[in-house]
């Protein structure tokens, strides 16, 4: 009987000779520092090891020789394995590592999360928690089965986590990965190898060490080829030698560049050959002359395998088609041996060093290098013949690996299997919320061959449903997605409502990837097939509302709001009803409706389920971020809070960084910028595919405040990276106008009103033109000044004068003030400067009620001048001086010296202002104080007032310490009961659970 698998791993770890004196497994040299460095990471968790390296140098045995010299044998150790497989099963690698682990769930206690993983262990349904309520959002169900995994990790105690190459990692394993580390790897530490060169371009890897928190300490190592000592010391442990000629380790080295993996693999290749032959106790080699070593590792392997009987060959190519773990029955059923056979092959892999054990009595190739350079030389037709016996193989067991019968039929040629296990293996991509594989297999699968209508229609829609789902993140795959619609599209046996739901999917793509009139072309074309769906057709109608056309006006959208409203009343499903209201809704406030409001308000009345809340969720976001445009800031605040603690509620956290957007806007408006600056760049350094608009955002505010506290240079190159980018990715322009504001006043501070009309001029004609005042609130003002300095009077009052038409028929407080302040522009342009300055005082008392403190500000600047003109010093320069000190406590250095300057030179003293960052508000608290010290009344800690406030538990405590220190309190609830004594914040302190910075 063949010894078992961790026999022969056992037996030949440490470098045990073997028949023909040899290691199988290669002695560790020259790593001491390395593996110093290692093991004391991982003797002192949470820490992140990063091990960085090329192919073959040794990072797989780095990290086993740290495991095995911890001293911790009995800790438990979940090893993920990446593999280089193209559109591998989302989380596959943590998936398997976890079955390697443990082979069955057993006595292990899950909460009902746990039911969220029955799509990635089918075979352990019987003991899992039972499936929770469906998402609708990748999403959603994307995080909600990371936290799931979070929690089988932990309930499995695992102790450490490795990773081996990361860099073939697919997107879901490394952003579980980094949640898992952002949470300080849960008391463990984190092991990551990878390969530098072979990290794809915008891969999530980089963020790592980046999210860690600061009680994770961090080891990153770059390991490099041995040099010519090194390479002679692995000769020495590998044949048992006591010496070896420095002659020739210099030839080793020279012929295999110091790369152990190249070095090993050379040194068997000799031995082999008779290169290097064993004499009594020692071993005698040829002369340097008389040996030839083969270039490339590849060549090595395949010399050897070429050395090897029959039998042992077929079982390596079984081996490297599989290209993943297998036990000795499926290496016989697809080598098409018996077992007995089989086993005795994989004794012989095991004894040249080519195979290793893998766990759960299974065998893999030693390094993948090997397995690739096997696999390349079997011919088509046995490779063909191989892939189908894997399939057949696999398909009978208790669990069925539909990714792995995906490929493998596919390069079998049996088109009809692989269509089925690639639909099966998408549907599965689609419930763990991976939008890019759902959209990659899906798209290889239409496009590779042809279908019957049927399959191809419904292959279609799925295609479509999830590169609308993850349209923002999958921008570069639209194209092809989009032509591929359209082939199916021209197809004459699609039926009509099949062709309609298509269309309609083709259209969103259409507008995300910024054809906005082929895309209203498309998604109108699709209405009469829609007939029979009213829901989808309301839909439709729907997105034609969403101002995605350049040319039509609001009216035109505004129809179809009417059209669909008339459809509704066809929709039978409450959840399809209440999808379609709201996104009425939030078309509705985008378009500057007024009625938008009653709508909203209707919403909050339903008794929702669990996929109404998340609908209700959603459109709370919505809501409260458009609210802010409106200028209706309490509102955006509750619902924007509220929001917030519905997604904790409901581990929805794909919505986490669109309200800490969202906020980030609200906070710079009202004048919070304490900490604002730590968010955004936050939120614009997200490498998520999905957060593309987010950074934008967030780019954007950190333009806003660079420019505000003198960072001109910083300034230009946030907002013109982000103007470029919404010309990009929001051709509509209307997403841009507050980014060409922001830009359009640097210009006119550089005294060129013609350029700041180039980057202002755009915006401000589609938005009039469409009749979209609502979102030009920003760059109106910007724009009529520079019209006025460019002379363009009469232009700049029809802008004006449209604004103000279209703002007298609403409530909507920040289109109002800045109404208000472009007719005082106007009036200045004019000349009337006692008028200016009424209006600018009027226009500052409405920007301060929202609140809008830079804005009431810089409008008090304006009527400070006007009054400077019109002989009324004293009033002027106490306006002047009031801005002035209100804008350097600000933060808005900019503006508070512009303001200054003009002081002094009517001879006001006035101090320079303060250079290290914003100054705060002296011995009163901040908003932001007051902020942290209402939610710490409430009895929460510093982490919970984080997560609220969407900053770390350090600046909170940063914050709190100042207040206490102006509030002359010691403790934390000391502070919150004085301010609450003061009137300062609301309410009555609570004693919080826990105590201290920490809690």
């Amino acid at each position: 009987m063949r010894p078992s698998i961790e026999h022969e791993w056992k037996r030949h770890r440490g470098g045990p000779e073997d028949r023909e004196g040899g290691s199988a497994m290669p002695a560790f040299v020259c790593r001491d520092t390395a593996l110093a460095a290692v093991t004391g990471a991982l003797e002192r968790p949470p820490a992140l090891v990063l091990v960085e390296g090329e192919a073959g140098i040794g990072k797989t045995r780095l990290i086993q020789e740290a495991l095995w010299s911890g001293g911790r044998p009995e800790r438990t150790v979940l090893t993920v394995e990446c593999q280089p497989v193209a559109d591998s099963m989302p989380l596959g690698p943590v998936v398997d590592g976890l079955r390697r682990l443990r082979d069955e769930i057993g006595d292990v206690e899950l909460s009902p999360l746990g039911g969220a993983l029955r799509p990635l262990f089918p075979e352990w349904d019987a003991d899992l928690p039972p499936p929770p309520e469906p998402l609708d959002d990748a999403g959603a169900r994307r995080h909600r089965i990371y936290r799931a995994l979070g929690e089988l990790v932990d309930r499995f105690g695992v102790d450490q986590l490795v990773v081996e190459d990361a860099h073939w990692a697919d997107a879901a394993s490394l952003e579980w990965l980094i949640g898992a580390c952002a949470s300080g790897g849960r008391g463990r530490s984190v092991v990551v190898t990878y390969r530098r060169e072979d990290v794809p371009s915008g891969s999530l890897l980089w963020q790592l060490s980046t999210r860690i928190p600061a009680r994770m300490s961090k080891v990153r190592l770059v390991l490099e080829p041995l040099d010519v000592s090194g390479v002679q010391l692995l000769a020495k442990a590998m044949f048992r030698r006591t010496r070896v000629s420095r002659e020739f380790a210099e030839f080793l080295h020279q012929r295999t560049g110091g790369l152990p993996l190249a070095v090993e693999e050379s040194l068997r290749l000799l031995r082999d050959r008779g290169d290097i032959v064993r004499e009594g106790d020692g071993w005698e080699r040829r002369a340097l002359a008389d040996i030839q070593v083969p270039p490339t590792v590849r060549d090595s392997v395949l010399e050897r395998v070429a050395r090897l009987d029959r039998r042992t060959r077929r079982v390596l190519e079984a081996a490297a088609v599989l290209d993943e773990p297998a036990d000795d029955r499926l290496l016989a059923a697809v080598a098409g041996l018996d077992p007995t056979a089989a086993g005795a092959a994989v004794a012989v892999g095991f004894r040249t060093g080519l195979l290793r054990g893998a766990g759960l009595g299974r065998v893999a190739f030693r390094h993948q290098l090997a397995a690739e350079a096997v696999a390349a030389e079997i011919p088509t037709s046995e490779l063909a013949r191989l892939h189908k016996r894997a399939g057949e193989a696999l398909r009978t067991g208790d669990y069925v690996p539909v990714v792995r019968l995906r490929r493998h039929f596919r390069e079998a040629g049996d088109i009809d299997a692989w269509a089925h296990f690639a639909e099966q293996s998408a549907d599965l991509a689609m419930q763990s919320g991976d939008d890019h594989t759902v959209v990659t297999v899906l798209y290889d699968l239409l496009t590779s061959v042809d279908h019957p209508g049927d399959r191809r229609a419904r292959l279609a829609r799925k295609l479509g449903e999830a590169a609308a789902g993850g349209a923002a993140s999958l921008i570069d795959r639209a194209e092809r997605v989009i032509e591929a619609l359209r082939q199916v599209l021209d197809s004459t046996d699609i039926p009509p409502g099949e062709r309609g739901a298509i269309r309609l999917l083709r259209g969103r793509l259409l507008r995300w990837y910024g054809q906005s009139e082929a895309a209203h072309s498309e998604i109108e074309a699709a209405i009469p097939d829609l007939a029979g769906q009213p829901g989808l057709a309301c839909r439709a109608m729907l997105n034609l509302a969403i101002a995605l056309s350049r040319d039509w006006p609001v009216q035109e959208h505004l129809e179809w709001v009417k059209r669909a409203a008339a459809q509704e009343q066809h929709i039978e499903s409450p959840a399809e009803q209440l999808h379609v209201a709201t996104i009425r809704v939030s078309a509705l406030l985008a378009l500057g409706e007024q009625e938008g409001w009653h709508a909203a308000a209707a919403l909050t009345r339903a008794e929702p389920g669990p996929f109404e809340q998340r609908m209700i969720l959603l459109c709370m976001v919505d809501v409260g971020r458009l609210a802010i445009r409106w200028g209706w800031y309490a509102e955006a605040s509750r619902r924007l809070s509220a929001a917030t603690e519905g997604i904790q509620a409901a581990g929805y956290h794909r919505a986490w960084d669109v309200v800490r957007a969202g906020r980030a806007y609200l906070d710079w408006y009202t004048g919070r910028w304490t900490g604002l600056a730590e968010t955004t760049t936050q939120l614009a350094e997200a490498g998520s595919p999905d957060n593309t608009g987010i950074r934008n955002e967030a780019r954007e505010v950190l333009g806003l405040l660079a420019l505000a506290t003198g960072a001109r240079e910083a300034a230009e190159q946030h907002l013109t990276a982000t103007l470029e980018a919404y010309a990009r990715e929001a051709p509509l322009g209307h997403l841009a106008a507050t980014t060409a504001a922001g830009l359009g006043r640097l210009r006119l501070a550089e005294a060129t009103p013609a350029q700041a009309l180039q980057v202002t001029g755009p915006v401000m004609a589609m938005l009039a033109r469409k009749g979209l005042w609502l979102w030009a609130a920003e760059v109106v003002p910007v724009h009529l000044d520079a019209l006025a300095a460019a002379g363009e009077i009469a232009q700049a009052e029809e802008l004006a004068d449209q604004f103000a038409g279209w703002v007298a028929d609403r409530d909507a407080p920040a289109p109002t003030a800045a109404s208000l302040l472009c007719q005082g522009i106007l009036a200045q342009a004019r000349g009337d400067l006692d008028k200016a300055g009424e209006l600018y005082a009027q226009a500052a008392e409405a920007w301060a009620g929202l609140p809008r403190p830079y804005d009431q500000l810089l409008a008090f600047e304006r009527q400070g001048h006007c009054l400077l003109a019109t002989g009324e010093t004293d009033h002027a320069l106490s306006i002047l001086s009031k801005a002035q000190q209100g804008l350097q406590e600000l933060g808005a250095r900019w503006d508070a010296d512009r303001v200054a300057r003009s002081l002094r030179r009517h001879g006001v003293e006035v101090r320079r202002s303060w250079r290290g960052g914003p100054r705060g508000y002296g011995e009163q608290l901040s908003p932001r104080e007051r902020d942290v010290l209402t939610l710490v009344a409430k009895g929460m800690t510093n982490r919970e007032v984080g997560q609220v406030m969407f900053l770390s538990p350090k600046t909170i405590g940063l914050h709190l310490q100042r207040a206490m220190r102006k509030l002359g309190a010691s403790t934390r609830t000391g502070a919150a009961m004085a301010a609450a004594a003061a009137g300062l914040i609301p309410g009555t302190p609570e004693e919080p659970v826990g105590s201290g910075a920490d809690a």
